[in-house]
């Protein structure tokens, strides 16, 4: 029998040649949904099994958590993209040759993001993140509209320039690691390097992790690295929407975290919580007031996940036990809040034929079912009870005020900010005379209300042992 670790590595990697020689589009869709679930699958049954450690991959508790949350929403957009992409055919925006490489492609960034989160070596991370990229710049391009390869263009040169950087930050961490660990594999294993983090010499990680925050920051879509995100969520096919905000925005803050964890075994680095601190700060408050400036729907989320993201990062940046947890628990909720709010926005551009947002009007109307879903995600993205969201930053914020007042009225200041934006365009779109097509919904529901329930239950009550598993996350997180 197959192990669950090398399930959730095999699976996709399976898939993708697969997929690529299915010419049928209904077949690769349904095989699409199937491998996702299998991942899906093997990622639950990690919970279940012996830790793995090796000089290659290791399984804990903060990467158990990752694959299982990117396995899950992994499953459900393959569900909604299903059912989406037929429309896409049928207008003639994507043909069945594209088809065929939109599926193993999707297939070969989530099994790319599944050998970043397990991988104990700091190359084999960079690795996973930089094919789960170039996967998703393909992705973002299939559309072939001049937009759209600009869009391309610009995440590849951006996410490039990033990625390099991150490469030879993670060249600095060998060199660091090498004479205390010696050479080969051992020198790259996360768990080595936080056992001997106090003998790594201080002055050159904290400089790899300058290269490394960049670099990782730039995938993070952290201000000012993040002028690649809102393009390509523009202009890509709306499950690479829902996936780049709900899972490769969490990848790389985790290859940041992974980071941070091996600095902060050593008291004479440099404060990174500090530095991340003003990062998601800079992020939460700019995004903020650009929301207000955003004409296309899918731009407007786009500067959303630049905001959440922010807040993760300060929320990681604080540290301690309640900040820690606080930021998991967003990070599970934003990514199922976001990729729900995203399938809405997808149904909304195929029944009106426009992203415009002043194209929008009416939906409670014309569309009642989707302005509901709509409406939901959206007050929950904004931080009102009694979802999920609103309970990760009532914690945050709870916990900067008792321990840093000044950055506590930034963080409630930017999220007053984003809060007053998002609700403005949510009465536009779904109140008023209706405006523009009335089309007929033709992708499925289901994946947008799981999401919304798992974020109402999540913001009503947490299970026991989910609340274990967030705290020994947060522990290890320091």
């Amino acid at each position: 029998m197959i192990a669950p670790l090398d399930a959730i590595l095999w699976i996709p990697l399976v898939a993708v040649p697969v997929l690529a020689l299915v010419t049928d589009y209904r077949l690769g869709a349904a095989l699409n949904v199937f491998a996702s679930f299998l991942t899906l699958a093997a990622g639950i049954s990690l919970l279940f099994v012996e830790r793995v450690r090796t000089d290659v991959f290791i399984i804990d508790d903060f990467n158990i958590y990752l694959v299982t949350l990117t396995a899950f929403v992994g499953f459900t957009t393959s569900i909604f993209s299903a059912t989406y992409i037929s429309h896409e055919l049928e207008i003639g925006r994507l043909t069945p040759a594209f088809l065929r490489f939109y599926h193993a492609l999707y297939q070969a960034m989530i099994g790319a993001m599944n050998v970043a989160l397990v991988a104990n070596n700091t190359g084999l991370l960079w690795v996973g993140v930089e094919v789960a990229t170039l996967s998703t710049v393909m992705m973002v391009g299939i559309y072939r509209t001049p937009e759209a390869v600009e869009a391309a263009w610009k995440y590849f040169i951006l996410g490039s320039v990033g990625i390099a950087l991150a490469f030879f930050g993670t060249i600095l961490v060998y060199l660091v690691a090498q004479p205390v660990l010696g050479e080969g594999l051992s020198a790259m294993a996360w768990d080595k390097l936080v056992e001997k983090g106090t003998a790594l010499d201080p002055k050159l990680l904290s400089l790899a992790f300058v290269f490394l925050l960049v670099g990782y920051g730039t995938k993070v879509g952290l201000a000012p690295f993040h002028a690649w995100l809102p393009d390509a969520h523009a202009e890509g096919p709306t499950p690479i929407s829902a996936v780049l905000s709900g899972l490769l925005l969490n990848v790389a803050l985790y290859a940041l975290l992974r980071f941070k964890i091996v600095l902060a075994t050593n008291p004479e680095t440099l404060d990174v919580g500090a530095i991340m601190i003003a990062l998601g700060l800079i992020s939460l408050v700019f995004a903020s007031f650009m929301l207000y400036r955003r004409r296309d729907i899918k731009r407007l989320f786009a500067y959303s996940s630049i905001e959440h993201m922010g807040i993760m990062t300060f929320a990681f940046g604080m540290g301690g036990p309640l900040a820690n947890f606080a930021g998991l628990l967003h990070m599970t909720m934003h990514s199922l809040t976001k990729s729900a709010i995203f399938f809405a926005v997808g149904h909304i551009a195929q029944v009106k034929g426009t992203q415009r947002i002043a194209d929008i009007r009416g939906l409670s109307t014309t569309h009642p079912v989707l302005a509901v879903g709509l409406t939901f995600g959206v007050l929950a993205i904004a931080g009102l009870p009694p979802f999920g969201v609103f309970l990760s930053e009532f914690m945050l914020v709870s916990s900067t005020f008792a321990r840093q007042p000044i950055y506590a009225i930034i963080l409630v200041f930017g999220l007053i900010i984003a809060f007053g934006a998002l609700i403005l365009r949510l009465q536009s779109v779904v109140f008023g005379e209706a405006k523009g097509p009335i089309g007929k919904v033709k992708a499925s529901y289901i994946p947008l209300f799981v999401h919304l329930a798992f974020v109402l239950i999540a913001g009503l009550w947490l299970p026991e042992p989910v609340v274990r598993w967030f705290r020994a996350v947060a522990a290890q997180l320091g």
